[in-house]
């Protein structure tokens, strides 16, 4: 596999586009809220579509660092017959807000998850995650094996020191008062060029983005400004990100990948720039028994830029599990 590094570091951005506003629900979607002691958090709902079956196996997918639920508007409707899906607004992202303890660590993540899936009673769940939600996921999945039916990580945020170049931009607003700099200094940028930034950032090829996607980002945008707590929450999670990075032993990112027991399915895109292709490898060989899915011409978010492909393997890696669930039976 080869590394698609780049040292193009002009775009020190959200590392994940939003979709549009957290709280307006697209076609055939709804959104809720759920609200649990100190936490609040947006659930996304695709409508599911006629004939699907009431018993659909649950699944719950994870946006990653600076997005939101609607990241997921794009793959969950075409998994609505297989699987009963959740998209959630993590704490301080799309509409909900930040955690009354402030904490935006990946382990709290985690918890916020956690905490979610054994408030509904969900669990085990066909659980997919994007880069920081990826990081999420995989310490879900190590710690709370019960709660995981299969595991979906595209683009993961794993530990890789050190980072890709194109990378380094965004980590370095993990340096505390750098996102409120790096804010004072796009004071200026219009939410369309903000929105514009981040998408060539994420996309392998920004010109996927249809007329109707940059005008959500853009509209998010728009709305993310006048949230108090924006920059805050973002740089907070980057910290919290890069803290997960250092940890060793038992806590660590990679050792944990190593404990997860739920089917594994990993997708990595070729023109990533802010998680290295080259570390796909790594990821098959940490995860025991996984199945790598590599899109030569995607950036950092599969999901949105090759809906399809992506949906193709999920639903492989669902057939599968029924049919390892049947032989078991």
């Amino acid at each position: 596999m080869s590394s698609t590094e780049s040292p193009d570091t002009r775009a020190a951005a959200l590392p994940v586009p939003p979709a549009g506003p957290g709280s307006r629900a697209g076609a055939g979607e709804t959104v809720r809220t759920v609200t649990l002691p100190g936490l609040t958090l947006t659930v996304r709902t695709p409508d599911a579509p006629d004939g699907a079956a009431a018993d659909r196996a649950p699944a719950l997918y994870v946006h990653g660092l600076g997005g939101s639920s609607q990241n997921w508007s794009a793959l969950m409707p075409l998994l609505a017959d297989r699987v009963a899906g959740e998209a959630l607004d993590l704490p301080g992202f799309g509409t909900a807000p930040p955690p009354d303890d402030g904490n935006y660590s990946v382990s709290a993540q985690a918890r916020a998850v956690i905490r979610h899936l054994d408030a509904a009673g969900r669990g085990p769940v066909h659980l997919v995650g994007n880069s920081m939600g990826g990081a999420t996921a995989t310490r879900v999945a190590a710690v709370r094996p019960d709660l995981v039916r299969t595991l979906t990580l595209i683009s993961p945020a794993l530990p890789e020191l050190p980072p890709q170049l194109s990378a380094l931009p965004t980590a370095l607003l993990a340096v505390p008062g750098a996102t409120r700099l790096f804010g004072r200094m796009t004071r200026d940028w219009t939410p369309e060029r903000r929105a514009r930034e981040v998408l060539a950032l994420c996309y392998g090829d920004p010109r996927r983005v249809t007329p109707e996607g940059l005008g959500a980002a853009v509209d998010e945008y728009a709305q993310r400004r006048e949230l108090p707590y924006a920059w805050e929450a973002f740089e907070r999670s980057t910290r919290g990100l890069v803290n997960a990075y250092t940890l060793g032993g038992q806590h660590g990112l990679w050792r944990q990948a190593e404990r997860v027991l739920a089917p594994t399915l990993l997708v990595y895109g070729g023109r990533d720039r802010l998680v290295s292709y080259r570390m796909a490898r790594r990821a098959a060989a940490a995860f025991r028994g996984s199945r790598l899915l590599t899109l030569p011409e995607a950036g950092h978010v599969a999901m949105m830029e090759y809906p399809e492909a992506v949906a193709r393997a999920f639903r492989e890696l669902l057939d599968d599990d029924e049919s390892a669930d049947a032989d078991r039976s």
